[in-house]
């Protein structure tokens, strides 16, 4: 099989990219702006005839076109994931998550390719009326641009999967947690309590309940999911059966590097604007196929403050 993966330098792209070259009938071709990406997280696949990086960008449309060629199934996870800043730049959204997937679409359609994997959010449920929220809640109004823009890119493959045939495997996450993740609160965090150990500043009240999902355990689910499921646009949860507080994750995290910071709150159940207060998905859709996650979140925390706290390059990056 021909993958071609955007966004394959980052967190998530990277880490399928891993796993897919590791079976060398397989060939993978990366395809990344290295805007948020790095050259480290692709060190073990540079030398691997199977491989095939490409530094590109998605509003490069013939770049695109030309790059694609060749290739049997597309994992898209290339997005501007900043929720947070989102309403700085109003326009980031629109044209790295919603027009960049319109034109991995056309590039597809121009070369052929049938299949596409999406790596859409929990978020597209807004604050959702049904906790645990499953995949065919209705949707509330949306509160962040970028679960806009994702929800958009959703609409945009399943209308191509009925115009022109192709096969959607739409992915909604939760927060991923584990090896090479450098954006989010745990990193956040981390940066905090190294520049100031007595002091910790969290956004809202410390209240908001969220879930995560470990990066090898999402990896796992993604692929179950492609195997196990047939042609047409399948939408997936992806998460698992627990959630926590951001203070259970401030008291693992302090746990871990020995610490007991004053938490400073800003107050209030939201972090900032588009910050649901409680985000659990019912995932028992991706469990009816057998699999299960093989990590808590407690321990997923842990991992990820034991990767940025051994690979400090990252740290310092950014």
């Amino acid at each position: 099989m021909k993958y071609f993966i955007t966004g394959g330098a980052g967190f998530i792209g990277s880490s399928m990219a891993d796993e897919l070259a590791r079976d060398i009938n397989n060939h993978v071709t990366i395809y990344d702006n290295m805007s948020t990406g790095y050259y480290e997280f692709l060190e073990g696949l540079k030398s691997k005839e199977n491989v095939r990086i490409i530094n590109g960008d998605l509003l490069d449309e013939p770049k695109l076109n030309e790059s694609m060629a060749g290739c049997d199934f597309v994992f898209h996870f290339a997005a501007n994931a900043d929720v947070r800043f989102g309403l700085q730049h109003p326009k980031k959204d629109l044209e790295q998550n919603t027009i960049a997937t319109h034109n991995v679409l056309e590039a597809m359609r121009i070369n052929g390719v049938k299949k596409i994997a999406f790596s859409s959010t929990g978020s597209v449920y807004g604050e959702a009326s049904v906790i645990p929220t499953p995949e065919d809640c209705p949707f509330p109004i949306q509160t962040s641009l970028y679960a806009s823009s994702k929800l958009a890119g959703e609409a945009l493959i399943s209308s191509y999967c009925e115009g022109f045939g192709f096969t959607g495997y739409i992915f909604r996450f939760v927060s991923i947690l584990g090896e090479r993740y450098t954006h989010g609160h745990v990193f956040d965090f981390y940066k905090q309590l190294m520049e100031n150990p007595k002091e910790l500043k969290v956004l809202g009240n410390g209240k908001q309940r969220k879930s995560y999902l470990y990066i090898k355990d999402c990896i796992d689910a993604m692929l179950t999911i492609i195997q196990k499921e047939k042609d047409g646009v399948s939408i997936y949860n992806l998460g698992t059966d627990e959630y926590c507080e951001v203070n259970n994750s401030i008291g693992w995290i302090c746990e871990y590097l020995g610490l007991a910071p004053k938490l400073i709150y800003s107050g209030g159940e939201r972090g900032w604007v588009g910050d649901n207060p409680f985000i659990f998905l019912d995932c028992s859709k991706l469990k009816s196929l057998g699999w299960s996650a093989s990590l808590s979140i407690k321990d997923a925390v842990v991992k990820t403050v034991q990767f940025i706290e051994n690979n400090k390059w990252v740290y310092d990056r950014r």
